[in-house]
């Protein structure tokens, strides 16, 4: 096997490991957290349903990738550096970094104009997630305490809100970030059957093993957070996180961090949720845990950034 095809097969698989164990997880575990009493085969089924119709409605659309890859062509043959991308991301999730999937393996594919639209476009999403968390939560801090017991004739219907939400959020996210896969496969119509249907169950199956482990080590910042536990915070975070991502979908086709529009979520969220219920002191106690947070993602920038360097060498 030359090595230019040993590249990319281990690249591809290496970045489909990376993006289900690290940025689905990020989406899927307030889902994962507040439905500990549900048996992990059925939300993986039900999750699994709603990636099969998303890629599934992309490939007979003509584009896995819904569009995010019209920037950036396939190589005409793939380099060491294509496999050091998702190679730095697998490390980097075993140690629970949320590190951007998009930046670190979308930078060594894409030219740097094309890479500084994708910051630029990520930096965008993380401020408008952080501030408009922050106005949200605000207000529904004044109305209601997400962690007071839901009634039980209200429960059924939060429980239906918050698997309406999640796929809806899923079916955003995927639309985004399959592309970060996709990249190491043929573009548009040059994608043959059998190769969506493995790069499908290949997905598939990572995402089972993503609900057996209970969202394994980045889950550890989703259970960090203030009441992500419960089923009406992760219900307005998901919803909140794909109106975000849907309308960045919307306004142009350049790939963007998901992972940088979660962390500004949960940031402004936190921030709103310790000043109302935790007073000025409970921002003294949530600001380093912020900081450090967005301190893991500048990891993965600054990995890009001399990824980049190295290559043009």
């Amino acid at each position: 096997m030359e090595p230019t095809l040993v590249f990319g097969v281990l690249g591809f698989f290496m970045a489909a490991y990376a993006v289900i164990a690290n940025d689905s997880a990020q989406t899927l575990g307030t889902f994962i957290a507040s439905n500990k009493g549900t048996k992990w085969q059925y939300q993986w089924l039900t999750m699994a349903t709603v990636m099969v119709a998303t890629l599934t409605y992309g490939y007979m659309s003509g584009d896995i990738a819904h569009g995010r890859l019209n920037s950036i062509p396939l190589p005409e043959t793939f380099q060491w550096y294509h496999l050091a991308a998702p190679a730095l991301l697998l490390s980097l999730t075993r140690f629970g970094v949320p590190v951007s999937t998009t930046i670190l393996t979308l930078s060594v594919f894409s030219s740097s104009f094309v890479l500084e639209k994708i910051l630029v476009k990520s930096a965008l999403g993380y401020a408008l997630a952080a501030v408009s968390a922050y106005v949200l939560w605000t207000v529904i801090s004044k109305f209601l305490d997400e962690k007071e017991p839901v009634s039980e004739e209200n429960k059924s219907k939060w429980r239906v809100a918050q698997w309406a939400a999640t796929c809806f959020l899923w079916h955003q996210w995927l639309a985004h970030d399959v592309a970060n896969v996709a990249v190491f496969l043929p573009r548009g119509e040059g994608l043959p059957v059998w190769m969506f249907v493995g790069f499908m169950c290949i997905l598939v199956a990572g995402l089972a093993q993503l609900f057996h482990s209970g969202g394994g080590k980045i889950q550890e910042i989703v259970l960090s957070k203030s009441g992500t536990r419960f089923m009406r915070s992760a219900t307005i975070i998901d919803f909140a996180y794909a109106l975000i991502l849907w309308y960045f979908k919307q306004y142009n086709d350049i790939p963007m961090s998901t992972t940088w529009v979660f962390v500004g979520l949960l940031c402004g969220r936190e921030l709103a949720v310790y000043r109302h219920f935790k007073s000025e002191e409970g921002i003294k106690v949530v600001f380093p845990m912020l900081v450090a947070d967005f301190m893991k993602m500048m990891v993965g920038l600054a990995l890009s950034v001399v990824l980049v360097w190295v290559i043009s060498l």
